[in-house]
């Protein structure tokens, strides 16, 4: 009976230490930028300027999921005729979406530790998005930032806001950005930041 009884803890302890398994997801972060004056010739405009840029959320190892239009940019959101989609990029071609070399551009990553419940729930919103995307990509409602956002959100790392007030609240990259440095201050976690190159202006924060 001790035997069987010092096995069924043994077990019990076992499956417990699996299920509170860390994982760590990255924060991939682009930042905006327009070009510098002296480089106007041979470096291109980029979409939303300073306070465009783009994020995405690397759940696998070179697979970034991030948030694109697809199709006629609306103004406003529209929901159900979505011209939106959610596409999985490598390192290379995430950072390369706006042109340019992806070694050159401003980024922050940050390195965010997860339990092995919230990569499941991670893995079901990957495959389910890319699926179906759940919501229009508008101008006045939800882009890449937000995005990420709701999805971090359903994941207990940030405030859960609907879909209306995620879209107000995280209206640019920047905004998205503060809130996670200041959650890799309180939470200690890692960020990797790398300074783009001198031939842009970079946004701040």
């Amino acid at each position: 009976m001790r035997i069987a009884t010092l096995a069924l803890i043994l077990f019990a302890v076992s499956k417990s230490a699996a299920q509170d398994s860390t994982y760590v997801l990255k924060v991939h972060c682009l930042y905006g930028s327009k070009t510098a004056k002296k480089f106007k010739e041979t470096e291109g405009k980029w979409f939303g300027g300073k306070l465009g840029g783009h994020v995405g959320i690397e759940n696998e190892p070179d697979q970034i999921l991030n948030f694109l239009p697809h199709g006629k940019f609306h103004v406003f959101g529209k929901k159900y005729d979505r011209h939106s989609t959610f596409r999985i990029h490598s390192h290379h071609s995430f950072y390369a979406l706006f042109g340019g070399s992806p070694d050159s551009v401003k980024k922050a990553i940050f390195y965010i530790p997860v339990t092995t419940h919230q990569k499941r729930i991670m893995d079901s919103i990957s495959y389910a998005y890319i699926n179906d995307t759940p919501y229009d990509y508008a101008f006045f409602g939800m882009r890449c930032g937000a995005a990420t956002y709701e999805i971090l959100g359903q994941l207990g790392i940030v405030e859960d806001y609907s879909i209306t007030k995620t879209s107000r609240k995280i209206f640019y990259p920047r905004k998205l950005r503060k809130r996670l440095f200041r959650k890799a201050k309180s939470n200690s976690w890692h960020v990797d930041e790398i300074a783009g190159s001198k031939k842009r202006k970079w946004d701040k924060g």
